[in-house]
């Protein structure tokens, strides 16, 4: 009997050791549930920029002023960095006065333009022809009198010629007659010659006045050069100050205070800017699953640096060729960076969305405890916590598919994880 007691008591010793060394954790559980959830299979990517560009200066000068540096965000028409404005600022002003210059020229060509017009116009009466109209000799009035002076004079010549023929006039008379028809040819000469004077004065004033207009054309062409020397001197103030093309971040800067810069150098550029609130993830799909994608399908990304996130997406291009070497068709999705998480060249994993939706088992996340690339749950039956090893699936919101591990109707813990272990007991 002693030794029972004494053996009683060694069993009752060891059992009440057992239950301090197990202590009861307090737990919130929750049942694994099944849910139809979309289908999909998976692939790799890498995220790229959604565009990139590489800003450099249109003009050469020296840096004054630089408003960035490397991670810095920029909007598109922010300055990033000012050259030195005085000698464009100078060229400017020049062509600037060069217009004047040449507007004055147009104004005084104009003038004369006027000058000459109206110089016209008094030629034009005092022959009495009207504008267009053409100026004959003959319609001169001073030829015209003197024609029909002449014509008389010989009339008159002619009946003396006959009188003296029949010995009715002296030859005194006769060469009187003769004499002034002479004189009267020489005054139609003359009248001649004055008309052609003033048809030279007429040809001589329109000559004018076409000069005169061509002058003005010239002069109002060397207005326009000159506006445009303006515009490009401007032009050249203006491009003093580079702009940002985009809004995006500074992945680049090579350009420092001081330092001059030029076009006509290999390589002059000042940075380089990304976009990054809409990313391009480059999908390789497998060449069997080519015909499983499309332009408009949605999918889910997955990143290391951030294992228990999903970042949503949509196909937008479909390449028109496989890459030969690897049997890979690739595809670019375009997905919106959310707070600015995801960077250009991050490897993902890619879940493209299949039409028809199947049955998941589904638990929530804070019922996994992730352990370097080891993911456990723990399952509560009886009283006490059964650790598993599980593979997960698809996530959707705070709810995680079980590939493997759980069955549907299992409770899990999803509290104080961190003090669970493989036969603990629990409070739930």
């Amino acid at each position: 009997m002693f030794l029972a007691a004494c053996s009683g008591s060694s069993a009752k010793t060891n059992s009440n050791a057992n239950t301090e060394a197990k202590p009861n954790i307090e737990v919130t559980s929750t049942q694994a549930v099944v849910r139809q959830i979309p289908t999909y299979f998976e692939a790799t990517g890498n995220l790229a920029s959604d565009a990139q560009t590489d800003v450099a200066p249109t003009v050469a000068g020296k840096i004054t002023e630089v408003n960035f540096d490397v991670g810095s965000y920029v909007n598109k028409g922010d300055v990033l960095i000012r050259l030195d404005a005085r000698d464009a600022q100078i060229r400017l002003e020049q062509a600037q006065a060069q217009v004047e210059q040449q507007r004055k020229a147009v104004s005084q060509a104009e003038a004369s333009v006027e000058q000459a017009i109206a110089n016209l116009r008094q030629t034009q009466v005092r022959l009495g022809i009207g504008d267009g109209e053409t100026f004959n000799i003959n319609d001169f009035s001073q030829v015209k009198s003197t024609r029909a002076q002449l014509e008389l004079a010989e009339k008159e010549l002619a009946r003396t010629t006959r009188l003296l023929e029949t010995g009715d006039v002296s030859r005194a008379i006769y060469d009187q007659r003769k004499s002034q028809r002479d004189d009267i040819l020489g005054k139609l000469d003359e009248a001649r010659s004055n008309a052609a004077v003033a048809v030279k004065a007429i040809d001589t004033a329109r000559a004018a006045v076409n000069t005169a207009r061509t002058n003005v054309s010239q002069a109002r062409a060397a207005v326009t050069t000159a506006e445009t020397q303006v515009d490009q001197a401007r032009k050249a103030v203006n491009d003093t100050a580079v702009y940002a093309p985009i809004s995006g971040y500074v992945a680049e800067r090579n350009s420092d205070l001081g330092e001059y810069i030029s076009p006509s150098v290999p390589n002059s550029k000042v940075a380089t800017i990304v976009r990054t609130a809409v990313l391009r993830l480059k999908i390789d799909i497998p060449e069997q699953s080519i015909g499983k994608v499309s332009v408009g399908q949605g999918i889910s990304a997955q990143v290391t640096a951030y294992p228990d996130r999903n970042f949503a997406g949509t196909i937008v291009r479909v390449l028109p060729t496989l890459n030969t070497t690897q049997r890979t068709l690739t595809v670019e999705a375009e997905v919106e960076n959310t707070n600015g998480l995801l960077k250009p060249g991050q490897f993902a994993t890619v879940r493209i969305t299949q039409s028809k939706p199947e049955p998941a088992v589904m638990i929530p996340t804070s019922a996994v405890r992730t352990e370097g690339d080891i993911n456990k749950v723990f399952v509560v039956k009886d009283g006490v916590a059964n650790e598993r090893l599980v593979q997960l699936g698809f996530l959707e919101n705070d709810m995680i598919e079980v590939k493997q591990g759980i069955q549907e109707g299992e409770t899990v813990a999803t509290s104080n994880l961190d003090k669970l272990g493989d036969g603990v007991i629990v409070r739930q």
